[in-house]
């Protein structure tokens, strides 16, 4: 599957890049020639921008939703580049007077405007430290007007390309550009709905378990047939009033059972600081289930997780979920207090029944790029690694926390040498 979708990717920008060969002979040469080049591989990668989005299950399976949300960034980055460059090189030298030509010429430029607008609202508040400023649940919303962008700079290259006049490369253009928009209907739209409505999630109860952590508990019908694992997450809305409708992506915090789901927030912000005060009988709206951090992924053997705040909840459920031998598995979690440590009782009956070995860290980090805290500053991050698991290079490892964090564990594991493929870790954060 993975070569199949990179080889797929790779022949859609090769084939634009044969269209647009292939009408050299009776376009425009020059600055013009190149800006009809931006604007096909613009074209092309802002589709394969919203296929990397669209949630298809078995490119999720693939490469799992953080790789594919880092492989979005860049294609949106230059796709965007290629898009100025576009712009820049059609309005020539003097680009007012151009682009009112234009206008008042062609009544499609009116939706390349628009979706230059968009998508310029779009990359600014992508920007890493515009972002920070701006509330998970406001940036999301923004977020969509890609869609809206992307939907119409497509059709006006489609409409007033000169590489696209030709019957079969129009019908080759509207043909992507339908059923890109079918794949994000279908997957994006479609199923969430008909699982919303199948399943019939409403809330159960909910109880707390650390300071700034609460459990949701969740009932409804047909849940042994939610093809949901342990490790993975969804996005949830719960129809408790105002803001109901913003979605935020909380992983399951106990393996899914029949009898119901449940899911651990740290109730920071505003759309997870409302979870804490759901009350019974809420209705729960549900997208998913994403992720690739499952049982899928254990190659057998002893395992070791490291977890930090709230990140030990998918590395719970799996805990309860994978098949390791007695005494094969030990969990790494990490709290900057005592008292942030949550799921007590579980883990001890886990280290009871199953032999889990839980190693607790607590304190303030011992430096920025450090993932110890600092009473065990004298330790190298990866000399930790093997002394808290000696053989850790023969391990499965499963890390989730911040990203800085997580980032300080990979390079800690590599340099104890476990290989690539038995480094395991999905990045939630936005």
């Amino acid at each position: 599957m993975r070569l199949a979708v990179k080889t797929m990717a790779a022949l859609s920008l090769l084939a634009v890049v044969v269209l647009w060969l292939s009408g050299r002979d009776t376009a425009p040469e020059g600055a013009a020639a190149y800006g009809r080049l931006a604007a096909l591989v613009c074209t092309d990668l802002l589709l394969l921008q919203v296929l990397l989005m669209a949630r298809i299950p078995w490119v999720e399976g693939a490469f799992g939703q953080d790789t594919l949300a880092r492989w979005h960034r860049w294609t949106g980055v230059t796709s965007f580049l290629l898009l100025l460059a576009h712009v820049v090189l059609a309005l020539g030298g003097d680009p007012v007077v151009r682009l009112w030509q234009l206008l008042s010429a062609y009544q499609s430029m009116v939706l390349a405007v628009v979706a230059l607008a968009a998508l310029v609202l779009i990359v600014a508040t992508s920007v890493r430290w515009v972002r920070r400023r701006i509330k998970y649940e406001a940036w999301h919303l923004l977020h969509l007007y890609a869609y809206l962008g992307i939907g119409l700079a497509v059709p006006h290259e489609l409409l007033l390309g000169s590489d696209f006049q030709h019957p079969a490369a129009r019908f080759a253009g509207w043909t992507a550009y339908l059923a890109v928009a079918g794949t994000v209907l279908v997957f994006r739209i479609g199923v969430p709905v008909w699982r919303t409505v199948r399943h019939r999630l409403v809330v159960d109860r909910v109880t707390y378990e650390a300071p700034g952590l609460v459990s949701v508990y969740l009932r409804g019908r047909r849940l042994d047939r939610l093809p949901a694992r342990a490790g993975q997450f969804f996005v949830w809305r719960f129809l408790d009033g105002e803001g109901a409708l913003r979605g935020n992506p909380f992983s399951l915090s106990g393996p899914p059972r029949k009898e119901g789901l449940r899911i651990s927030v740290k109730t920071v912000g505003d759309g997870s600081a409302r979870v804490a005060a759901l009350r019974p009988g809420t209705r729960v709206l549900i997208e998913g289930p994403y992720g690739r951090m499952t049982a899928a992924t254990y190659t057998g053997g002893p395992i070791t997780m490291l977890a930090c705040g709230v990140g030990v909840t998918p590395l719970l459920a799996l805990l309860w979920d994978l098949p390791y031998e007695h005494g094969a598995a030990t969990l790494v979690y990490r709290t900057r207090h005592a008292h942030d440590v949550a799921f007590l009782g579980e883990l001890r009956w886990l280290a009871r029944n199953r032999g889990v070995r839980l190693v607790l860290l607590v304190g303030p980090r011992a430096t920025a790029d450090s993932w110890l805290p600092a009473e065990y500053a004298d330790y190298t991050d990866a000399d930790a690694l093997r002394e808290l698991a000696p053989d850790i290079a023969d391990h499965d490892v499963y890390v989730c926390g911040p990203d800085a964090w997580t980032a300080a564990v990979l390079r800690s594991a590599r340099g104890a040498g476990v290989a690539p493929g038995r480094l395991h870790r999905e990045r939630f954060a936005w």
